[in-house]
């Protein structure tokens, strides 16, 4: 069994979906629309893992929520090395995106560094 996709919604669909691309290296499919409920998705494919998909519904609006809450934590992208997590951490940073956590050893051992996505959404870049 493995996860197919992870779906999230979002503020700016075009936005969200250019930032994984640029960033990520992620594929996207053709948009789909639903002219009846204004629902609208892209579904972004990756090297290899889960897919994602990115959602907007006009009346779904993003609410503010703390760091630490229940429910969705962060995504975790596996970039290949330290060197790798260190050159996309510096990239991100040096283009305006915000850098929470630059990269470290956690205490159990992974090398990695937290952004966040265009709507606040954790993302961790590990080797």
């Amino acid at each position: 069994m493995k996860i197919e996709h992870i779906a999230l919604f979002v503020n700016d669909l075009e936005r969200s979906r250019d930032f994984y691309m640029r960033y990520f290296g992620a594929h996207s499919n053709e948009k789909y629309t639903n002219g009846k409920t204004g629902f609208e998705s892209y579904f972004l494919t990756f090297d290899i893992g889960a897919r994602l998909e990115l959602m907007r519904l006009p009346e779904v609006t993003l609410s503010q929520r703390g760091v630490l809450c229940a429910g969705y934590a962060h995504i975790a992208f596996s970039v290949g090395s330290r060197e790798a997590v260190d050159e996309l951490t510096r990239r991100l940073a040096s283009e305006g995106e915000i850098v929470i956590s630059p990269p470290r050893v956690t205490g159990d051992g992974y090398y990695e560094s937290i952004v966040l996505d265009c709507d606040g959404n954790q993302i961790e870049i590990t080797e």
